[in-house]
């Protein structure tokens, strides 16, 4: 068959293949070009999951007939400079949004320059342009899509439920109004009430606000501010942003956002710089709650790697992923003690009224009055002896440490809950987790200062590899000898290991340096060792902690909430568990009925 030139319409339904995935796709596309146009205020109205209508209002600069009528073509675009593709400073720049759209669906756009007399609109139906003409309009840009995909109707038989579609325009909206707290957005999508996102700052405060309203209060209550700074290859970096407490997690990443300036992106990098600075703080199988920002200056990354822009390329990844895991370490650490503030809700929520057991007729008939009583079996006689230690503790070293964030002790609950009150509340705090997870980061301290010890092996063990894999790590032999591994190389693709860090004993070698390979090839990390040690110290701070049932002296108890407060992460156990809950005095009065 012979080769030909396709038709431009052709061309545009391919391109509209690759940027138009689904309607959350058109909502993405229009409101980036509203943003990129200054708006302060985005409206958008979507019936039947989008398929029916879009429509995207904005407040921004607008556009004269003659940028209309280029608007429509392709590749014509007002955001590149010098049409330099390493200088990109807007989220939209290959200008082929528009004419995409407008080759599957009824486009229409009315636009007026905020200092002209009188707008203009346009129409493009499935690809085939009409004149332009006069129109009514505000200042700012009105684009209207009607009967998405009646052009390529193939493309509905992948689509999801109506349900579904409008879940993916509103996730879309969620993302780039979190990105843009100076601009209010407001999405109508057939609910009786519209989802709205007032206009505020771009200040950490704003911030905050507009993330809460998107990620719920829980999230607000728990989040720490994240803030650092660095140097790139071209330019400078700066990181900032909210994340939650390692005692706020969720099965699924749903709750993880993560922006390059301004863009919601889904990077690989990114996600490991996430899970790296998290570490063992967070059962596996579980992702932490964030909202984090990563602006570098353009020349050092490149958004023109993937159709929707949703992956990027960095020129420094190392230096981007050191960036980012300092930052959040550093809040992390910051946080001290602090365990999610949903503990003492969720406590609160578990309480029900308590109900006595119904008395007998037998009983009922007795007389009730106490001076009538007689000599008898005291009232508590069938009761247990309590599993508390009740002894008073001395009331000055108690007021010295009411006020401190833990408060005081007061009793030994079931032999493994010590309740302490606080000046505002009181404090139930699991001995053994609490315990646990103060024993693991002083073994965690020694690895890291007293340096990894190895135990030789009278015989080197020989990994076969693939040769790449070889190479990749005799270069980086130095920095697995710090982590207590040996190894040199041994031929090609093979390498000998003649020491191993002696806190792992007996291991499977090959196993670990395989792990090893592929996780430097991956994402350039030796985590799986690392993480084997670390888990091997858990292992050890589980058996060598305080014991559940243990009885402890106050002096203990009170000892142990002390160092609790001076150590970093101790809020959750080795396995993510909270240590301890906070009950506020207005919340158990509230049990009561008192509030």
């Amino acid at each position: 068959m012979a080769i030909r030139q396709l038709s431009p319409e052709t061309v545009n339904r391919i391109a509209a293949g690759e940027v138009i995935e689904r309607p959350a796709s058109v909502v993405k596309e229009l409101v980036e070009n509203a943003i990129d146009s200054g708006a302060t205020q985005i409206e958008i109205v979507i019936t039947e999951g989008g398929l029916s209508l879009i429509r995207v209002t904005d407040d921004g600069s607008g556009m004269s007939a003659d940028d209309l009528a280029l608007a429509v073509e392709r590749h014509a675009t007002s955001k590149l400079d010098e049409e330099d593709l390493f200088d990109i400073r807007s989220l939209g720049f290959r200008g082929e949004a528009l004419p995409s759209i407008g080759s599957i669906a009824e486009l229409e756009i009315r636009s007026r320059l905020r200092e002209a007399d009188q707008g203009f609109s346009m129409r493009v139906v499935r690809g085939a342009k009409e004149s332009i003409k006069p129109a009514a309009a505000n200042p700012g840009t009105v684009v209207e899509v009607r009967d998405l995909f009646s052009a390529t109707p193939a493309r509905l038989k992948f689509l999801k439920s109506e349900r579904a579609e409008t879940m993916a325009v509103t996730d879309v909206v969620r993302r780039l109004a979190m990105a843009h707290p100076e601009i209010g957005f407001t999405l109508q999508t057939g609910e009786k009430r519209p989802v709205v996102y007032p206009r505020g700052e771009r200040s950490s405060s704003a911030w905050l606000e507009r993330i809460g309203a998107i990620m719920g209060r829980e999230f607000m209550a728990d989040a720490l501010e994240v803030s650092g700074g660095g140097s790139g290859a071209l330019g400078p970096m700066r990181v900032f942003g909210f994340i939650g407490l390692p005692t706020l997690h969720r099965p699924d990443s749903m709750q993880q956002f993560l922006f390059v300036n301004g863009r919601s992106v889904k990077d690989k990098l990114l996600i490991g710089a996430v899970r790296a600075a998290y570490g063992d703080l967070i059962p596996r199988g579980r992702s932490p709650l964030l909202a984090i920002f990563l602006d570098v200056a353009p020349p050092d990354v490149d958004v023109n790697v993937h159709p929707a822009k949703a992956e990027v390329r960095f020129r420094d990844a190392g230096r981007v992923r050191g960036l980012m895991i300092g930052a959040m370490r550093q809040a992390l650490e910051a946080a001290g003690h602090r365990a999610s503030a949903q503990g003492g809700v969720l406590t609160v929520e578990s309480f029900s009224a308590g109900v006595l057991p119904s008395v007998t007729p037998a009983l009922a008939s007795e007389p009730l009055g106490f001076a009538e009583s007689g000599p008898g079996p005291a009232t508590f006689a069938a009761v247990d002896t309590p599993s508390a230690d009740m002894r008073v503790p001395d009331e000055s070293r108690v007021e010295q440490s009411i006020d401190k964030p833990l408060g005081a002790v007061r009793a030994q609950v079931h032999e493994n809950y010590i309740v302490a009150q606080t000046r505002d509340g009181l404090v139930i705090v699991d001995q053994h987790a609490a315990h646990e997870r103060l024993v693991y980061e002083k073994l965690k301290a020694a690895l890291v200062n007293g340096g990894v010890a190895t135990q030789g092996l009278l015989i080197p063990a020989i990994v076969i590899l693939d040769p790449d894999d070889a190479e990749l790590l005799q270069n980086r032999a130095a920095e697995l000898a710090e982590l207590g591994l040996v190894l040199e190389a041994f031929g090609e693709g093979a390498v000998a290991v003649r020491e191993t860090p002696a806190l792992l004993g007996d291991t499977d070698i090959d196993g670990l340096v395989k792990d090893l390979a592929a996780e430097l090839r991956a994402d350039g990390t030796a985590r799986a060792l690392k993480d084997r040690l670390e888990a091997v110290a858990s292992r050890m701070a589980c058996h060598g902690s305080v014991r559940s049932g243990r009885r402890l002296t106050v002096e203990e108890m009170n000892a142990l909430l002390r160092q609790m407060e001076a150590t970093p992460y101790s809020g959750q156990c080795n396995h993510g568990r909270p240590t301890y809950v906070a009950l506020k005095l207005s919340d158990i009065e509230r049990l009561f009925g008192r509030r």
